[in-house]
């Protein structure tokens, strides 16, 4: 499909992308979640690029240093471009929660920023996640729809204090949200 704008899938990472751990911070304790490959290369073969945008409070918490975390998305990136998938940019907030912070979800900035800078046209783009703050920080920044998957914090979200505020669906996982996505674009 070709378009005449760029359009992206913005995706948190913890829970979305790989297996929720708490306070992911050691490069072989990475795990891709069953689908995450199939969709990212679903979405890529669509023309979307993709961007990771993640908080990462266990920097600021003092967990952890932001040097692990490069880490660990330095081995994601391996493992994806093994599969021939690119991943536009990785957009981390590293603040506490009630730290001043720029671009920590459900902050829109991070969105923002790649629209500016990769010429992104966020009213044709889609922010996937696994949390309120996700499925807050695309609708605050315009996207076409935040997608919740069932994967990490999901499905106990969908399950209770789930708060719409915009486009919306829920997926089982990134695999079914890639197809839903694809669906969209024909649509």
């Amino acid at each position: 499909m070709t378009r005449s704008f760029k359009a992206a899938v913005f995706l948190d990472r913890d829970g979305t992308l790989n297996v929720e751990r708490h306070y992911l911070h050691k490069p072989d304790e990475l795990e891709l979640i069953d689908g995450v490959i199939e969709g990212l290369q679903l979405l890529q073969q669509a023309n979307f690029q993709l961007f990771v945008v993640t908080n990462q409070s266990g920097i600021g918490r003092g967990y952890f240093a932001e040097e692990d975390m490069r880490l660990v998305h330095r081995k994601l990136e391996h493992i994806l471009e093994s599969h021939g998938i690119n991943l536009a940019h990785i957009y981390f907030a590293p603040e506490a929660p009630g730290e001043p912070s720029r671009g920590r979800k459900p902050s829109p900035q991070f969105l923002l920023d790649a629209s500016r800078d990769y010429q992104i046209s966020l009213e044709h783009s889609y922010m996937v996640g696994d949390k309120q703050c996700d499925l807050d920080c695309g609708w605050a920044a315009g996207v076409a729809a935040s997608v919740l998957v069932r994967t990490g914090y999901g499905a106990d979200l969908e399950r209770g204090e789930l708060t719409v505020r915009g486009s919306f669906h829920v997926a089982d996982d990134l695999l079914a949200a890639a197809h839903w996505i694809r669906q969209s674009e024909t649509q």
